[in-house]
């Protein structure tokens, strides 16, 4: 009996001192918990939800237009087709397009001139995240330097220089045309982008990013350009 009692108050011990030994692990080393902070959480999710609010109103517009596809009562399809088809060329931008939206421009900074300093024009990584950011931030149209911007457009490097549509931005002085949904949006656009860390970026490279006023009528032009050949004109 006396060993029996030895043997089952040591497997006893041995069961209460590993109990102890991962209690003692798991406070020294607790689970990782998500760190997210609570504030960056509700700006996502403020953002999916206006993405979700932009797809809604698209819906409904296209419904509207399947609608009065369907609408007996409406006397004149042709019409209808052609506000489509207008639509359409002005999405593809084959057509110029005016809303509301805002415009920045971007200019050597004066002081640094007064000094000397080489102000080279803008380069096309910066040129690439500040697009992609207007995109982010619900832009519908955007022009640079009167190159429209397209779902085919490209900004890349091009032997040292920054291209835009296959045409090079040579100039410091550039402008650049935004159109959004709505006006409300063109305010955000507008709090966020001063809110940013563009301004600070582009003065590194030597550069003033304005951020103008938003506006009720912003316009874009066409991507079009109608090409005139002097072999052509010469007789």
């Amino acid at each position: 009996m006396t060993k029996k009692m030895y043997r089952n108050i040591t497997l006893v011990s041995l069961i209460i001192g590993f109990m102890l030994a991962v209690q003692y692990n798991t406070v020294q080393n607790p689970t990782e918990r998500n760190t997210v902070d609570i504030w960056e959480i509700r700006q996502q999710l403020s953002q999916e939800k206006e993405r979700h609010s932009e797809l809604l109103t698209q819906i409904n517009d296209v419904t509207a237009t399947v609608n009065q596809y369907e609408d007996v009562e409406f006397d004149n399809p042709e019409l209808l087709l052609q506000q489509t088809v207008d639509n359409l060329k002005e999405q593809a931008g084959i057509l110029p397009t005016t809303g509301p939206g805002m415009t920045l421009t971007i200019e050597p900074a004066e002081e640094l001139l007064q000094f000397g300093y080489e102000i080279k024009p803008i380069s096309p990584e910066l040129l690439i995240r500040l697009v992609n950011d207007l995109y982010r931030y619900n832009a519908q149209a955007i022009e640079i330097g009167g190159k429209r911007l397209t779902y085919n457009s490209a900004i890349r490097d091009i032997n040292g220089k920054t291209m835009v549509n296959s045409e090079a931005i040579d100039d410091t002085n550039v402008e650049i045309n935004i159109i959004t949904q709505s006006f409300d949006q063109a305010q955000k656009l507008k709090n966020h982008l001063l809110a940013s860390s563009f301004p600070d970026e582009f003065y590194i490279d030597n550069l003033v990013l304005t951020v103008q006023e938003p506006s009720e009528r912003i316009r874009i032009n066409s991507t079009v350009v109608v090409q005139k050949s002097k072999y052509l004109s010469e007789k």
